[in-house]
């Protein structure tokens, strides 16, 4: 049996998911599977077969439980004794909640690789409802109504 190469030069499409009252972990593991094109019927794992995918709302994404208050996001400032620590409700009312959906969905996405680096340079996270890629033709997906896990209701 021979195996299947997807072609270099594949067919991108652009995606518009809008993350009100939707789920952090469904929406990245949604997002980072688009991202690396494993919906695809023709899936390669070393070509970039993946989507462009841009959120909307993103300061409108829900944890559940208490992840709020009990998710800690840790970072390092590179001197000794420099590590910090943040909730994940602080990002979400902090400066830039988008960054709460873009870790999400990066900890989904495989290593550090180029090609790693290149799916995940696709994804463009907005915190509002505006967006700058209009001229691309991007397709919304109804990401809430796909199944009723997905959702939150508070």
């Amino acid at each position: 049996m021979k195996t299947y190469n997807a072609p270099a030069d594949v067919e991108n499409k652009w995606i518009v998911i809008d993350a009100t009252d939707v789920v952090v972990g469904r929406l990245a593991s949604y997002v980072a599977k688009r991202l690396r094109g494993k919906h695809r019927a023709d899936f390669t794992p070393h070509i970039d077969t993946g989507d462009h995918v841009v959120v909307i709302n993103a300061d409108k994404a829900r944890f559940t439980g208490n992840k709020l208050r009990d998710k800690t996001y840790y970072r390092h400032t590179g001197y000794p004794g420099g590590i910090k620590e943040t909730t994940a409700g602080k990002i979400l009312s902090g400066r830039f909640p988008e960054r709460a959906v873009e870790l999400a969905v990066k900890r989904m996405m495989p290593g550090e690789s180029p090609l790693a680096k290149q799916q995940y340079a696709k994804l463009r996270v907005y915190a509002g409802a505006e967006h700058p890629h209009e001229a691309q033709k991007p397709e919304t997906v109804d990401f809430a109504s796909m199944n009723g896990k997905n959702q939150r209701a508070d």
